[in-house]
């Protein structure tokens, strides 16, 4: 009984005096609570592929959500738990939703090989290794697209071959036309296009921030497109030290323009825990710690998400941030 009580305790402790939950309940393979796609990626890892379908079925043309849903079941592939996907080939020869998820476990067990380091401390067999599986995950995409013709999330992969194949600037801008012709808010398109203009990969800081800008001022309210000039400056600025460059008020502005954003989003759009995670910790940095608390709530026991998916120690980097902050928003409680 005493085993089954304590935990309970723990839980209510963490929970009534910062607000957050203990430190060690982390959910590294998604950005916030998603209680269908976390039922088909643990059904998925244990060999069964039926809940995973019942998510394409139920999003329907929510491609937002059918992106989402694929990138996470891609994901559950590329670490190795595939049994499921070629059962459900078997069952059903030429389903487009499992052909989808084929093509993005390609590309994101592309990158598995390659790894996060810098291009200068990545091998060149590791360079081989990611630009052949690329290719592979190109000609899947490519049968995606035939299957489903009026359908961006196919497009949206391809973008992760653009920024890892090195696509020219022309080749990028004829996919990103035919990307927005069909969605043109989709969050994670527009996510993966800015990592494409970024100097790190095929553009520059300018660039970058260009299209961050361009994309944020066209865009609906409520879109959460408004994070992505926050992004752009986290890119240019992720390896300066000190949170003193984290307080000029053009970056306050950004940020204010993106928690309203934010706040005028549907509540269950499939991307909004992945904007909470890094508006928490722009707040975090700029002393704002009880608006920081209140983005972590949200988002609390999942870290798949910027800024903590740069750091090879991403819990502890997200637990030391989350800490602090639960702290720091408890003092100014107590001083007002």
């Amino acid at each position: 009984m005493t085993l089954l009580v304590l935990p309970c305790l723990l839980l209510l402790w963490c929970w009534l005096k910062y607000g957050l939950l203990p430190l060690r309940w982390q959910n590294s393979y998604l950005a916030g609570p998603d209680a269908p796609l976390q039922r088909g990626c643990r059904a998925a890892a244990r060999g069964r592929w039926e809940p995973a379908a019942r998510l394409f079925e139920d999003a329907g043309q929510d491609w937002e959500r059918r992106s989402l849903y694929a990138q996470r079941l891609g994901d559950v592939v590329a670490q190795g738990s595939d049994r499921w996907l070629k059962e459900w080939r078997k069952a059903r020869p030429g389903d487009p939703d499992a052909a989808l998820v084929v093509a993005r476990a390609g590309v994101a067990y592309a990158w598995e090989l390659r790894g996060a380091a810098y291009s200068d401390m990545t091998s060149q067999d590791q360079f081989n290794s990611f630009h052949r599986e690329l290719l592979a995950a190109r000609e899947d995409i490519g049968r995606v697209v035939a299957l489903c013709p009026g359908d961006p999330t196919p497009l949206v992969a391809e973008l992760w071959t653009a920024r890892g194949l090195g696509y020219s600037h022309a080749e990028t801008d004829a996919l990103w036309s035919q990307i927005t012709e069909l969605a043109p808010y989709h969050f994670e398109a527009h996510t993966s296009a800015l990592q494409y203009w970024t100097a790190k990969w095929r553009g520059s800081h300018q660039l970058a921030r260009e299209f961050a800008e361009k994309s944020a001022a066209g865009a609906p309210p409520g879109s959460l497109l408004a994070v992505l000039p926050v992004i752009a400056w986290y890119e240019s600025h992720k390896d300066e030290l000190g949170p003193v460059g984290y307080c000029p008020p053009d970056l306050r502005a950004l940020v204010d323009a993106a928690l309203t954003d934010a706040a005028l989003a549907d509540p269950d759009h499939p991307r909004l825990a992945e904007v909470r995670h890094l508006l928490g910790y722009f707040l975090y940095r700029q002393g704002r710690y009880r608006a920081a608390r209140e983005q972590f709530r949200h988002v609390d026991g999942f870290t798949e998400a910027l800024p903590w998916r740069y750091s090879r120690l991403a819990s502890l980097h997200y637990r030391a941030v989350r800490t602090k902050t639960g702290r720091r928003a408890l003092m100014e409680r107590r001083w007002r």
